[in-house]
């Protein structure tokens, strides 16, 4: 039985679980396995797939022994500057080392029998390394410097930077920012690379390579760095052949200038290809065969659209955890305002895949668990034998739509699509003496909702209709936020047959690469799974929440189109009063180094 041990803060600790048939030889003459291998915000996750079917045979989890630092640099204690976010590199190869061998143990099969290895990864996750590899962390002199660190997804510093970016290309007219819904996030490769030279330009100078940690993992199994067309496209505003020009990054910086050319360029290859061959360190690390293929990286949102037999146009695959990545193909190219982007053979060749977002869903709901919810309401639980989220879903279910007079904007990690803006900020509006935590969690619970619901009209009205809205991730687990999107969206919701479609959609890419399917379609026909309509609106509510959404279109114009740009104004006070003034120096560094 799989091991349903709730993981609160064990750190450096692995879950397996076993799923494999209860038959004398699991792998049976012929059969042959791919590992996938998924890497999230907080631990990697490797999942053994039969090849022909796409049977999941086993799985482990390692939760990142340093997690994510978000306060304080974990090497010396120092606090961070406010909307950082940065992570180890060694704790992903240490996910190679104990959760791929324990996942092919719990499969109970011959490692001699697995062909091949596809991973995927946050993004945009980047990790500055020099020419051989190595992160800039691991150098001694740089294990103090916060810059020498991987800057995970959610580091939102760069925000400064991405404003001047947006501002210069909307202001010269550059042709690839209509592809990214006219605004590059904070989050992206170029914005961080210009905080990183402006706030540590010694670091800048040191860094050969600019890497996304998908093609980073991929580069220590195989030896080999190439970078993938999917986080290139997505993240490093690689269009039509090209990054953006010497001129324009130049007028960004001076010395910013060759960015593209020195720091990030290098050989692409496309999804589903193999980057190489698995290399007799990482053979040793994971006990698979030397030899064997390692596709190329990918992210880990756009993975699961094989593996939920997603690949058709109009099919939006909502990838809901942390936060929620949507990702759509589309055999039209469109500009559609405040997408993350569009790329071509961003996720299956032959089509433009679409890329949108929220940054905060899963976060949002365990920060209002962690830091608002009074302590009954856990005691409660633990009595009923249920999570606290559970409890708090319960208890808000029956309610009518409506009825606790609240609104709230999903802004509490900033707002990604359709706004592209991470200095917004939560609100919830409605509030009195009687409110109960459930009902507030409940708004939130909706927020996210009406914020997919924006995106989604966002795509129809640009001429990319939505036709099927299909959800992965772990929040599928929570029915009543499902029939609430489903409500919300007015459309019926399918659901992933996995809990693992991230690392099942590595490891469709891994069967491709090794050669078992002629391409990743195909593949996913074969090895996908798709609960269809599994929740469909019912009528009532969905025009109840039509009264809601239209209250939430007016917050979000209101607050986030510049009619009252408070948010912004209280994030510049935060920065004042903490110290980090946001400036174009030695800001970041000169924080840590006043608060140490």
């Amino acid at each position: 039985m799989p091991d349903q041990r709730i993981r609160y803060g064990q750190r450096s600790r692995f879950v397996s679980t076993s799923t494999a048939p209860q038959t004398p030889e699991v792998g049976g003459q012929g059969e042959s396995y791919v590992v996938g291998i998924d890497y999230g915000t907080l631990s990697g996750r490797a999942v053994v797939v039969r090849v022909s079917d796409g049977a999941e045979l086993g799985s482990a989890v390692l939760e990142y022994p340093h997690g994510v630092m978000d306060t304080t640099l974990a090497a010396t204690g120092r606090r961070l500057p406010p909307d950082w976010a940065l992570q180890v590199p060694q704790d992903y190869v240490d996910v190679l080392k104990t959760a791929v061998p324990e996942a092919v143990k719990a499969a109970g099969i011959d490692p001699a029998t697995v062909v091949g290895v596809g991973t995927d990864f946050t993004a945009c996750t980047m990790v500055p390394t020099i020419a051989d590899g190595t992160p800039l962390n691991e150098l001694p002199e740089f294990a103090d410097r916060p810059h020498a660190y991987v800057k995970l997804w959610k580091h939102h510093a760069a925000q400064p930077q991405a404003d001047r970016i947006n501002e210069l290309a909307a202001s010269r007219g550059e042709s690839w920012l209509p592809r990214y819904g006219g605004l590059i996030s904070s989050e992206w490769e170029f914005a961080k690379g210009l905080q990183l030279l402006e706030e540590d330009a010694e670091l800048y100078n040191r860094m050969d390579h600019w890497v996304e940690a998908a093609d980073w993992i991929v580069w220590q199994l195989t030896g080999r760095y190439v970078r993938n067309a999917c986080t290139a496209g997505y993240k490093g505003i690689y269009q039509d052949g090209q990054y953006p020009s010497e001129e324009f990054l130049g007028a960004l910086n001076p010395d910013f200038a060759r960015f593209a050319n020195d720091k990030v360029a290098h050989e692409i290859r496309q999804l589903g290809e193999a980057a190489g061959t698995l290399r007799a360190e990482a053979a040793a690390w994971t006990g698979l065969p030397e030899g064997i293929a390692v596709a190329v990286g990918n992210i880990d949102a756009h993975v699961v659209a094989p593996a939920a037999q997603a690949v058709d146009p109009g099919q939006m695959v909502a990838i809901m955890g942390t936060s929620t990545c949507h990702v759509m193909n589309s055999d039209l190219l469109a500009e559609v305002p405040g997408m993350c982007g569009v790329v071509d053979g961003g996720i299956v060749a032959g089509g433009y895949g679409y890329e949108a977002g929220q940054s905060g869903v899963g976060d949002i709901f365990a920060w209002y668990v962690g830091n608002q919810v009074p302590a009954r309401y856990f005691d409660e639980a633990e009595q009923a034998g249920v999570s606290v989220h559970q409890y708090l879903t319960d208890l808000a279910a029956d309610a009518p739509v409506g009825a606790h007079g609240l609104i709230a904007l999903d802004w509490q990690s900033g707002n990604r699509s359709v706004l592209v803006d991470h200095e917004l900020s939560g609100v919830i509006v409605g509030q009195t003496l009687t409110t109960r935590a459930e009902e507030i969690y409940r708004a939130l619970l909706e927020a996210t909702a009406f914020g997919a619901r924006t995106i989604i009209e966002a795509f129809t009205s640009s001429g990319v209709p939505v036709t099927e809205f299909i959800v992965a991730g772990g929040l599928l687990k929570n029915r009543f936020l499902m029939q609430t999107y489903s409500n919300v969206l007015r459309m019926p919701i399918s659901t992933i047959a996995s809990d693992q479609g991230s690392a099942l959609g590595s490891a469709i890419h891994a069967a491709v690469a090794a050669g078992a399917y002629p391409d990743v379609r195909a593949a996913g026909q074969a090895m996908g799974k798709l609960n269809k309509n599994v929740y469909t609106p019912d009528d009532e509510a969905a025009a109840a929440y039509d009264r809601l959404f239209e209250e939430y279109t007016l917050l979000h114009d209101y607050f986030g189109r510049g009619a009252n740009d408070v948010m912004h104004r209280l994030k510049a006070l935060k920065r004042e009063a903490s110290g980090d003034t946001g400036e174009t120096t030695d800001a970041g560094t000169a924080f840590v180094e006043a608060t140490s």
